[in-house]
């Protein structure tokens, strides 16, 4: 029962999403509904509550921060990473997103394939980023720590 059943971005603060960026986080957030694995060590978790979980996912004060709460609302439990490590593969993974997008509008489908492979590069290494940056505070697959990523870029560039 170790996984993410709800999952909320605090975006208010943002700007309106570009339609790329909106489509980004429902695609991000339907898969991972879908199927995601979100464990928490038994020393991080507030009382004896083992998921599933809620997520809200923010970012306060340069920090990413995971809220996480049981299906009834009881806080379990809250961790913060630097964005630090996150700040170049976000930059590079937007820049090649826009480059991506681009070229589905005006380019042969080899073209658009080489960007699309070096797009899922990017994303592949934010992904191992944050898999390392929550090491000790969850364990999560590698596609949930893929999707999670997405959410982050979503959350860093708001639209």
């Amino acid at each position: 029962m170790s996984y993410l059943s709800d999952i909320q971005l605090d975006d208010l603060n943002l700007p309106p999403p570009t339609p790329e960026i909106e489509q980004e986080r429902k695609v991000a957030i339907f898969d991972l509904l879908e199927k995601n694995t979100f464990k928490i060590p038994e020393k991080a978790i507030r009382g004896n509550l083992k998921g599933p979980f809620n997520l809200k996912l923010a970012i306060k004060d340069k920090r990413l921060v995971f809220d996480l709460s049981s299906k009834e609302g009881n806080k379990v439990a809250e961790f913060h990473l630097s964005l630090s490590p996150f700040k170049q593969v976000v930059k590079d993974y937007w820049s090649i997103c826009e480059s991506y997008y681009d070229a589905v509008k005006n380019l042969p489908p080899g073209q658009i394939e080489t960007i699309d492979m070096a797009r899922r590069g990017i994303h592949n290494e934010g992904a191992r980023i944050l898999l390392e940056r929550l090491e000790g505070k969850a364990r999560i697959d590698y596609d949930t720590s893929r999707r999670l990523f997405t959410l982050i870029c979503v959350l860093h560039f708001g639209g």
